[in-house]
């Protein structure tokens, strides 16, 4: 009797052991849902990201770096592109055309990334004498898309840059904004709305298409790098010593949301109204699932920084220092 209660005994501690490995199985699964890999850059960082499927996608970073995946990002051919300078950021408007910024050059493409050219350049005869420096694009149309960034002497910022197309990426003008303050980021959700976020806190709002641009209080200082909206009401920023931002009501007013480290975060996406993350330098990785009310840091293993985000339904990728890759299924 007694080895029979003691075989009992015995075998449920061995059934709890079990369920208890397998939550710490769980747990050690939720935390490292990042998948990393890294990209033979020859030291380079990776600064964007973009995926126009879930399958086909293209990374880019320093020295006119630029690869392509077709299957998810199992795979990356690295691709040949008329530049060597850094790229900021890459978008297709469709299948078909997309666009690359680096430095003062734009390069687009018109057969789905296949091969690449140089469309635009901004020489310092054409902005006053300064050095043009394009951040980031998006189109808000078919046919109308807007590029920000900066203009500088002796790498002292001295003007924002603004322009628009109205003829899908044929040609350029410059707009002028109502701030002078670098201009990092830009997104649209709909052809009237649209958000731009840079230096010293400046966010600006259009809902006329971008004809007028007007200023938002953000009610911060820190340079803000990115800013996503999920619709018209629900946005985020992110930026320098661990701001975030939301807003509920299309940035009428915006909130700052308190967190516990002082880490500069540069992208921020949100796959809907509730989930979505940020990442930042030293590998950082953040994730909330009620709308940017709270954050919880996610393991990356990795410490380089992450410089760009895209984020879908199902899967997300980030990319950083020294050809890092990190991929990421729910």
């Amino acid at each position: 009797m007694k080895i029979m209660i003691a075989s009992k005994l015995h075998l449920k501690s061995l059934l709890i052991l079990s369920l208890l490995l397998l939550l710490a199985s769980n747990t050690a699964l939720a935390q490292t849902g990042w998948r990393l890999e890294r990209l033979e850059t020859s030291g380079g960082d990776l600064n964007a990201v973009y995926f126009d499927n879930s399958k086909r996608g293209w990374t880019a970073g320093d020295n006119g770096y630029l690869s392509h995946t077709e299957d998810g990002g199992r795979t990356w051919t690295r691709q040949v592109i008329p530049t060597d300078r850094a790229v900021n950021d890459i978008y297709f408007r469709n299948g078909d055309d997309g666009f690359i910024l680096a430095g003062n050059l734009i390069l687009a493409t018109n057969n789905g990334g296949q091969n690449w050219r140089e469309v635009t350049r901004f020489t310092p005869a054409q902005v006053g004498g300064a050095s043009a420096e394009l951040y980031s694009i998006r189109f808000s149309s078919k046919k109308r898309g807007w590029i920000v960034g900066s203009l500088s002497r002796r790498d002292i910022v001295v003007d924002s840059l603004l322009l628009s197309t109205d003829d899908g990426g044929v040609s350029w003008q410059r707009r002028r904004a109502p701030v002078r303050d670098e201009l990092i980021h830009v997104d649209f959700v709909n052809d009237h709305r649209g958000w731009i976020v840079g230096a010293g806190g400046t966010i600006l709002h259009t809902e006329d298409e971008g004809e007028t641009w007007v200023e938002q209080r953000s009610g911060v200082r820190a340079t803000l790098y990115h800013v996503d909206f999920s619709n018209s009401n629900h946005g985020w920023a992110v930026g320098e010593r661990g701001t975030i931002l939301r807003t509920l009501n299309g940035g009428d007013t915006w909130m700052t949301v308190a967190v516990q480290f002082r880490a500069r975060l540069l992208s921020v996406q949100f796959a809907n109204d509730h989930e979505g993350w940020a990442v930042g330098r030293g590998g950082l990785i953040l994730h909330s699932t009620d709308g940017g009310e709270t954050w919880v840091t996610q393991e990356s293993a990795t410490r380089e920084n992450l410089y760009a985000l895209f984020v879908e339904k199902k899967r997300s990728w980030a990319v950083g220092g020294d050809g890092v890759v990190l991929h990421y299924e729910r």
